[in-house]
């Protein structure tokens, strides 16, 4: 792609991101939104292959029907209530539509179907940007509507998102679609806590993001998309694939890495909103994840020779790891010990 256009979309991305985060009215944050779709659209569609285009329609489609939904949310609200601020969100009807809306953009169950067919169709980098700084805009819109929201509807999609993110990941042998599944299973845990813990919320996306970027910009280095490439990527970089190991099981949450951190506060924090038997159930959901996560760190590091794959040996690559990639591989592992100072500026 022309290196200006490039700049182009990319700044638009964080135009539209900056504008929903920072809008107090509700005008401003569904243009702020449609600023990010239109940018990210020629990202996704740029290799010109059939698979591309149909992502890049259904991306469309479904973020253009959300941000009506959206926009018919907040014009209801202020029908009813004179309110267009985006923190006055009181209407129940409103409130209703707006979750539906922000599931929608984000990918939470049942309006998930988009984000993995959308995920394997883009390249790593463009899926990168989908799943880490296109969530942050519908987030931030849900943390600041949170104390009007329904607990309940947010707890039942909150579950059925682990559930089918776990489920549905379990036998995928493309390893885009999987981290989509991941992502959907890591929105239940963010979507459960939102109207209990906001800042819970924030942090768990943040690290959340931390740990996906790692996985995809590792898996742009080795080039790797499929399973059964990567059970023989492992002679290109093989310090990069013993990290690749410990950042999966990260991002499934196995103490003592970055990834329990989020998961072990919201376990907490449930518990004492007396909610007990809903963290019993997210926590035992999201031991589906971890069989895949599990699945792709044997097939990263544990199928060493003699082993039964038929495929030539990978060249190894001599060009040094990139630094942001180093940088977020140790802190998508090593965070939790210093987690009461973490918690101090959350």
């Amino acid at each position: 792609m022309n290196p200006q256009a490039s700049l182009i979309f990319a700044a638009s991305l964080l135009l539209g991101t900056t504008i929903t985060i920072s809008s107090n009215h509700w005008i401003m944050a569904w243009t702020g939104l449609e600023i990010n779709t239109l940018a990210i659209l020629p990202l996704i569609s740029k290799s010109h292959h059939p698979r591309a285009i149909e992502a890049a329609t259904k991306y469309f489609l479904t973020q253009a029907a959300a941000s009506a939904l959206v926009l018919f949310a907040s014009m209801t609200n202020a029908w009813h209530t004179g309110q267009w601020d985006i923190t006055q969100l009181t209407h129940p009807t409103s409130c209703l539509i707006l979750t539906s809306a922000i599931a929608m953009k984000l990918g939470l169950v049942p309006f998930h179907f988009w984000f993995p067919e959308v995920l394997q169709g883009s390249p790593l980098t463009t899926g990168l940007l989908l799943s880490t700084i296109m969530k942050l805009p519908p987030i931030t819109l849900l943390y600041m509507t949170s104390p009007s929201l329904n607990p309940t509807l947010l707890t039942i999609l909150a579950i059925l998102s682990a559930a089918l993110g776990g489920w549905m990941g379990l036998n995928q042998t493309q390893i885009r679609k999987i981290l989509a599944f991941s992502s959907i299973s890591h929105l239940g845990w963010m979507a459960i806590i939102i109207i209990y813990n906001p800042k819970l919320t924030l942090l768990n996306f943040y690290l959340y993001a931390m740990m996906t970027a790692t996985v995809f910009l590792t898996l742009n280095t080795i080039k790797v998309l499929k399973l059964s490439t990567l059970m023989t990527a492992w002679t290109k970089i093989p310090s990069l694939n013993a990290m690749l190991l410990l950042t999966l099981l990260s991002l499934a949450g196995l103490p003592p890495l970055t990834g329990f951190l989020p998961k072990w506060l919201i376990i907490q924090e449930l518990t004492k909103q007396e909610m007990a038997p809903a963290a019993t159930l997210i926590s035992l959901l999201s031991l589906l994840s971890l069989f895949f996560y599990l699945r792709l760190a044997y097939c990263t590091t544990i199928t060493l020779p003699p082993h039964t794959t038929n495929h030539m040996k990978q060249w190894r690559i001599n060009k040094p790891t990139n630094i942001t990639i180093a940088i977020l591989t140790t802190v998508s592992i090593m965070l939790l010990p210093i987690s009461p100072m973490i918690l101090t500026i959350v």
